[in-house]
């Protein structure tokens, strides 16, 4: 899985390409987050239009990606998701947890 970084003023959207599941790619974008945090960069926008599947330890990742987000005062936006990851939150009852969006444009704006 590859990402792309780019700041929107005080906000981050990562821009994912490839499949969301566990490993070594999992742990990448988990220190990335992390390392935004520690650089007081608390509000994130995750690209999935890039993303062709997610599995369980994506849905995981997405899930300890949030929390650790919002614990920290800040916010997690999800956007551009295929209708089949859109499927899949929804059938797992996770669209609650998530603020999604069609597009990034869609997250930048929004005010939640």
């Amino acid at each position: 899985m590859k990402s792309t970084t780019v700041q929107h003023g005080p906000v981050t959207v990562i821009a994912l390409e490839g499949n969301l599941m566990g490993g070594p790619d999992a742990s990448t974008l988990n220190s990335q987050l992390h390392a935004l945090l520690g650089q007081g960069q608390k509000h994130v926008v995750l690209d999935l239009s890039g993303v062709g599947f997610i599995n369980s330890s994506g849905l995981g990742l997405l899930i300890g990606s949030v929390n650790a987000m919002q614990s920290a005062g800040g916010s997690l936006k999800v956007a551009g998701a295929s209708e089949k990851i859109r499927g899949i939150i929804k059938i797992t009852k996770l669209e609650r947890l998530f603020d999604m969006y069609s597009t990034v444009e869609e997250a930048l704006a929004a005010k939640k």
